[in-house]
């Protein structure tokens, strides 16, 4: 059982991103998936396939942290457990928020497979928590695209499991997944990752 005012106030985080990201452009009609943590067993999470910018509290579910159903009829995004299996490797993180936005889309694209974006000497990469100085290195894997979502959660699982201080990742020709212990965290991580994946992709029409 989870408690219910817990739940409100998550289910009202969701709605609120949903908001702010569809109005920036990065989370257009139905796609993305937004996700708070209620407490310990327990995340709001939204219903499949509503529209991000006109979210209500019926289009925010509960579901465990293996990505079942509490108390609802309803369908929860697909990529459930991608958001389920950060949720059990980090106790800290209360937010998760998947995006679609043009600009991580296309440069999941541009990385070669196999390999991962590395964003360094960026002032910007202090917006994400723990890092200190842009002489850092973020590593951002690139996972490959699939409807298998429990094989791609593992995947995820596995890598994070070994790079616990990296913020997030991208799926390629899909978009950007991060987290943060609060959804305001998690959606400073969202602007940094946009204006990041910006300069990365202006920097690569200007130099070949």
């Amino acid at each position: 059982m989870f408690d219910v005012t817990r739940y409100a106030t998550a289910a009202q985080s969701v709605i609120e991103a949903g908001r702010f990201l569809y109005d920036r452009g990065w989370s257009p009609a139905t796609s993305s998936n937004y996700s708070a943590r209620i407490d310990a067993e327990h995340v709001a999470i939204t219903v499949s396939g509503r529209h991000k910018g006109k979210l209500a509290t019926d289009d925010v579910m509960v579901v465990d942290l293996h990505g079942r159903a509490v108390q609802s009829q309803c369908k929860s995004s697909a990529e459930t457990l991608l958001h389920t299996v950060i949720y059990r490797l980090f106790p800290d993180v209360g937010a998760v928020l998947h995006t679609h936005s043009v600009k991580a889309t296309v440069l999941s694209r541009l990385v070669p497979p196999g390999e991962a974006l590395e964003l360094e000497g960026y002032e910007l990469q202090k917006a994400f928590n723990g890092v200190q100085t842009h002489e850092g290195r973020l590593t951002i894997p690139v996972f490959d695209n699939t409807q298998d979502i429990p094989a791609l959660a593992e995947q995820t699982r596995l890598w994070f499991d070994e790079h616990r201080a990296q913020p997030g990742y991208l799926i390629r020709g899909h978009g950007l997944y991060t987290w943060g212990q609060t959804m305001d965290d998690c959606l400073r991580h969202i602007e940094a990752f946009e204006f990041l994946l910006e300069c990365e992709l202006e920097t690569m029409r200007v130099r070949p």
